[in-house]
C-alpha cells in the first residue's frame, strides 16, 4: 500500500478540471456569438432600410410617369385631339376627297 502512495507522488499532480479557466472560456464563447448576432441583425437592418430608400425612388419615378401618362390619356381623350394628331401624321376621313394642290407661287 505504501508504494501506491508513492507511486502517486512521484507521478506528479493529477491532471484537475479548472472550472473557473472553462467559466471564463464559456463566458468568452457566450460573448462572441451574441455579438455576432447583434452585429448580423443590425447588417440587416441597415440593408433592408437601403433597399427601402431604393424602392422609395423607384415608385416616385413611377408616379411622376403614371401622372404624365393620365395627363396625355386625357388630352387625348376628346375627339377634336385625336382627329388633329391623325391630320398631322397625314390621315383624313373616308368620307372625305383627297385634294392635291401644285404649281403654287413661292410668295
Amino acid at each position: 500500500m505504501a508504494s501506491a502512495a508513492a507511486t502517486a507522488r512521484t507521478a506528479g499532480p493529477r491532471a484537475r478540471v479548472r472550472w473557473d479557466r472553462l467559466g471564463r472560456v464559456a463566458m468568452l464563447c457566450v460573448l462572441v456569438v451574441l455579438a455576432y448576432l447583434y452585429l448580423s441583425a443590425g447588417v440587416h437592418l441597415l440593408s433592408t432600410w437601403h433597399q427601402a430608400r431604393g424602392e422609395r425612388a423607384k415608385v416616385a419615378a413611377m408616379q411622376r410617369e403614371h401622372g404624365t401618362l393620365q395627363r396625355q390619356h386625357e388630352a387625348l381623350g376628346n375627339a377634336g385631339a385625336v382627329e388633329a394628331q391623325a391630320r398631322k401624321l397625314g390621315m383624313m376621313r373616308h368620307d372625305e376627297r383627297p385634294y392635291i394642290v401644285s404649281n403654287l407661287p413661292n410668295d
